[in-house]
C-alpha cells in the first residue's frame, strides 16, 4: 500500500521540528531538560539558561536561544529591543524564552 497512512502527516510535521517543546503540564523542572540546557546564571530563585539542543518554546513552538526562569513574584531582566520573547507560566514559575 502506498501513500500516507492515517496520522502520517502529523508524524512528518513533528519530524521537521528541530527539537522537542518544553512541557509545562504539571509544572516545569530544569532537571527534566538538564542535558539540553546550559546554566549560565543561578541566584537560587532566578536562572538563565542557554538552549543547546534546539528545544522549542512552549508558547510559540519556535526554537529559542535563552531561557529565563524565576520563582520570584517580581523581577527584572535585560533583553535587546530587537530580540522577541515569549512568556509561559506554571503555578510556581515564570519562563521567558528569547528568540
Amino acid at each position: 500500500m502506498t501513500g500516507p497512512q492515517n496520522g502520517a502527516g502529523e508524524r512528518d510535521r513533528a519530524h521537521t521540528k528541530q527539537g522537542s517543546t518544553i512541557e509545562l503540564a504539571g509544572g516545569f523542572s530544569i532537571h527534566d531538560y538538564r542535558t539540553k540546557l546550559k546554566l549560565l546564571k543561578d541566584s537560587g530563585t532566578t536562572r538563565t539558561l542557554e538552549n543547546r539542543e534546539g528545544l522549542l518554546c512552549p508558547a510559540c513552538e519556535r526554537e529559542f536561544d535563552r531561557l529565563f526562569v524565576t520563582e520570584e513574584q517580581t523581577t527584572s531582566f535585560e533583553t535587546p529591543a530587537e530580540r522577541p520573547f515569549c512568556l509561559a507560566r506554571t503555578d510556581e514559575k515564570l519562563l521567558v524564552c528569547t528568540h
